[in-house]
């Protein structure tokens, strides 16, 4: 692994590093404003007033989270594994929806909303995930 990939493999995987530390506070605090966003540009009022805010907004997030998903298949040895495993296509899901507005010029609501699958990256950020699943346990124990 040459040295760019390898302090770039550092910053995107490991928060152990005060690097990592950072762009995982960066990436949460995109991913929350990003849904925002998305929920202030659904109401007509706020979309009216600031609907052009919201695009460039949108549009700057969706630069953002591309670039991460573009460094997390750069930098990993299993590119297809990872693309289709369930953070890339939440990563992919997230920006597609946008990037497809700008090619066929449309605000298909339902593509939208994808947009709010951004929230499922919190967890892989804040490595919450194992935390789910034994969530589910205790909700399984309360209800018996």
């Amino acid at each position: 692994m040459n040295s760019f990939k390898n302090k770039l493999y550092h910053i995107v995987f490991e928060a152990e590093t005060t690097a990592g530390k950072l762009f995982d506070i960066i990436l949460i605090v995109a991913i929350i404003a990003s849904v925002i966003v998305v929920m202030l540009d659904s109401v007509a009022e706020l979309r009216a007033e600031y609907g052009m805010l919201f695009i460039y907004l949108e549009t700057a997030f969706t630069i953002l989270f591309t670039l991460e998903y573009a460094a997390r298949i750069y930098i990993t040895d299993h590119k297809l594994k990872y693309i289709f495993s369930f953070y890339g296509l939440v990563d992919f899901l997230s920006i597609f929806p946008t990037y497809f507005g700008f090619f066929f010029d449309t605000k298909a609501s339902a593509l939208l909303t994808i947009r709010t699958l951004r929230l499922l990256r919190v967890f892989r950020v804040l490595k919450l995930i194992g935390f789910i699943t034994e969530a589910g346990e205790l909700k399984q124990a309360m209800e018996a």
